[in-house]
């Protein structure tokens, strides 16, 4: 991608992949009530827009299903895998049925393991990642701190934005995503940035 188009998001051209929010991780995964509720609105706005979404789950048998809270009402794929990417044969197929897909809105956990390794996969197929760093979380605060906070305390960051993938919040994205008041679906989107989404523990770190 030309750096002057590099962050551009429009409903078109988008994906959302919800990574691996399964039952078994939430008492392990920092702030996992917050990163919830965030992945939540992330994928009522992904309804609201007709932005498809994929979904993945690691080893479900052992690990659980996605939690009941995250309503997959719509996903265009639900998958379990072992694989730590998403990136999955079926996933790309399920790419290749979306024509024009240029970005994916990446969140779930953990993000120095699954998240970091689907983004950099993407990367490597020529999308450009945006990872919803108050949707994405690890067991410790120092691995999830390896990719998501700011550039000045992140060990990652600056290694990922020269790749093209971009760390940004769930209400920059929607936004972004409407770009305009005059959007059709701008008061709904409105309506599910009224209240401000948890600080999932990032602000406490800063």
């Amino acid at each position: 991608f030309q750096m002057t188009t590099l962050g551009n998001l429009t409903p078109s051209s988008t994906v959302f992949f919800c990574c691996d929010m399964q039952e078994r991780f939430r008492p392990a995964i920092k702030y996992f009530g917050d990163i919830i509720s965030v992945g939540q609105r992330l994928l009522q706005g992904a309804r609201l827009l007709g932005i498809p979404v994929i979904v993945t789950e690691q080893y479900p048998k052992g690990l659980g299903s996605t939690v009941q809270e995250i309503d997959l009402t719509g996903a265009k794929l639900v998958l379990p895998k072992t694989k730590f990417s998403m990136v999955l044969p079926e996933v790309e197929a399920a790419l290749a049925e979306i024509p024009g897909v240029r970005s994916v809105v990446l969140f779930g956990v953990e993000t120095h393991v699954c998240i970091q390794q689907t983004a950099l996969e993407l990367i490597g197929r020529g999308l450009e990642v945006h990872i919803v760093a108050d949707a994405t979380s690890s067991r410790s605060m120092m691995d999830r701190m390896y990719l998501t906070l700011f550039s000045f305390c992140s060990f990652l960051f600056q290694r990922l934005a020269r790749t093209g993938i971009i760390v940004t919040t769930s209400e920059a994205i929607l936004l972004q995503l409407v770009a305009d008041k005059e959007h059709p679906k701008f008061k709904e989107i409105q309506n599910l940035i009224k209240a401000s989404a948890p600080e999932s523990g990032l602000l406490s770190k800063v």
